[in-house]
């Protein structure tokens, strides 16, 4: 892998590991967040334990090329899914703005693994 690939890998381990961890122990934020979606509580932890796993994994990946493989396309999936659900609410560019770089970056680091 290129080292573009690993600043990627590492760069996106980091800020899902913060995202993850937010959402699992409800920082103020997440829990407005998912009130403002309309989303249930019990499915921002999921999201966050999602979250913290594809992270998890994306470290593993700089010993197993597999884990992080598996570990972007999961974080795609995500920010797919996250990006969809800023849209539904038509909430601002500010707000969807994270989550759609995310996703890009993620979709980056698979393809470079692909």
């Amino acid at each position: 892998m290129t080292i573009l690939g690993w600043v990627l890998q590492g760069l996106l381990a980091l800020m899902f590991i913060m995202a993850g961890s937010g959402k699992i122990t409800g920082s103020k934020m997440h829990i407005e967040g998912f009130k403002k979606w309309g989303l249930p509580q019990w499915f921002r932890v999921v999201t966050g334990v999602i979250e913290l796993g594809a992270a998890i994994l994306l470290f593993v990946g700089f010993w197993n090329e597999t884990a992080a493989l598996i570990g972007a396309a999961i974080l795609v999936v995500v920010s797919i899914g996250g990006v969809f659900t800023h849209l539904r609410i038509k909430d601002s560019m500010k707000d969807t703005m994270m989550i759609l770089v995310l996703g890009v970056l993620a979709l980056a680091l698979l393809i470079i693994l692909l």
